[in-house]
């Protein structure tokens, strides 16, 4: 298959991806892929297509990825309500009753995104809305991430602030929970998380703040994209506490690990790079780490592209080949977010996907592609 694109010399041929169509959980390492909110036209803008996002999340089960629900890749502060989350992760929580037979392959961000960005807030309102919300994920069954709010950022006075909201959370799960580092890159209203400008202070917060836990957090999530970074704090974590990489820039590395360790991982990539993954985490568990490089390598130039700046719109892109690989029928994203990626952003994605064997059918792929840049940039398939 063939496909001609807009300011490129010559065809772009587009390989068959030969991956299999589903593929067990990995042992060797845990896995979540952080999934995003497919769309449809509503009569007021963009609503939620649940038939396709439930279906996606499906997907990911089927190719051995737990799936982190209602986390910054579904649009969450970025065009999902709180409501809408709720509906979302009860929606996600009784598909995985339905289908899986442990459901700590579901874990979901409970925030404070209930309270109005732009303002500040009490700590006593920002630990009532986080409570609220870990409350309710807590009655699903699912586990919990608690991700980074942007009221506290905004509203904190140093690191006892965020020790103090964190800690009542703690105190207040009935399990242990995921913390959710996430860097001012994919959300510049977080910046100096955890009381800091400083990333070697910030994280003397999150360990002091695990050990005085007792238990109580079962990982990591880091998204500053910087691998040194990444494995400076992993190595500085407590025996038993995971470091999932949210690096979608240098997670290949990251997850391979090195002598002294790994990373476990949780990525917004792995929603976009689903089967090439999955294989490569197949290989690993084998201890082959060839074929995991021969798998997982062509994917990061992609995730890179999918990724640059302004980083928070990576979403766009993984909705892009969803919609590509047949897995929602409409490229279409909640507040008409599809439309803050140029044509030629979608167009250079198209053209490492193929490279990566990320297009799970070269034909559906190339006949969606043309309909895009004829509609954008012109007849332009061959």
């Amino acid at each position: 298959m063939q496909i001609r694109l807009p300011g490129r010399d010559g065809v772009l041929d587009l390989p068959s991806p030969a991956w299999a169509d589903s593929y067990p959980p990995p042992v060797s390492r845990r896995v979540y892929a952080a999934a995003h909110v497919a769309a449809r036209p509503g009569s007021d803008g963009e609503v939620i297509d649940w038939e396709a996002t439930m279906a996606f999340r499906d997907h990911l089960w089927d190719h051995g990825f737990g799936v982190a629900e209602a986390m910054d890749t579904a649009q969450r502060g970025m065009g999902l309500s709180w409501e809408e989350a709720r509906e979302l992760i009860g929606w996600s929580a009784e598909r995985a009753a339905g289908r899986l037979a442990r459901l700590d392959r579901l874990v979901c961000g409970a925030g404070t995104d209930q309270l109005a960005d732009g303002e500040r807030y009490s700590i006593a309102r920002i630990t009532g809305a986080y409570a609220e919300q870990l409350g309710f994920v807590q009655a699903t069954g699912a586990g919990v991430i608690l991700m980074a709010s942007r009221a506290l950022a905004a509203s904190a006075r140093g690191p006892r602030d965020y020790l103090s909201v964190y800690g009542e959370l703690l105190s207040q799960a009935d399990r242990p929970v995921i913390l959710h580092w996430l860097g001012e890159a994919f959300d510049p209203a977080l910046r100096g998380y955890w009381g800091s400008f400083s990333f070697d202070e910030a994280a003397d917060t999150v360990l002091e703040l695990i050990e005085r836990a007792g238990g109580q957090v079962e990982g990591v999530k880091l998204s500053v994209l910087d691998a040194g970074r990444e494995v400076a704090l992993r190595r500085r974590l407590p025996t038993g506490v995971r470091l999932y990489s949210g690096d979608d820039f240098n997670y290949a590395e990251l997850i391979r690990g090195d002598a002294v360790g790994y990373s476990d991982a949780l990525l917004g990539a792995f929603a976009a790079i689903t089967a090439p993954a999955a294989a490569a985490l197949q290989a690993l568990d084998r201890g082959d780490v060839a074929g995991y490089e021969a798998a997982m390598g062509p994917t990061v130039p992609l995730s890179r592209v999918l990724f640059e700046a302004p980083t928070y719109y990576y979403k766009v892109g993984v909705a892009f080949l969803a919609w590509l690989n047949g897995l929602q029928p409409r490229f279409a994203m909640l507040g008409g977010l599809q439309r803050r990626r140029p044509v030629r952003h979608l167009i250079r994605v198209f053209e490492l996907a193929a490279a990566a064997r990320a297009l799970a059918d070269p034909e559906l792929a190339a006949g969606r592609m043309g309909e895009l840049v004829a509609a954008l940039a012109g007849p332009e398939r061959v």
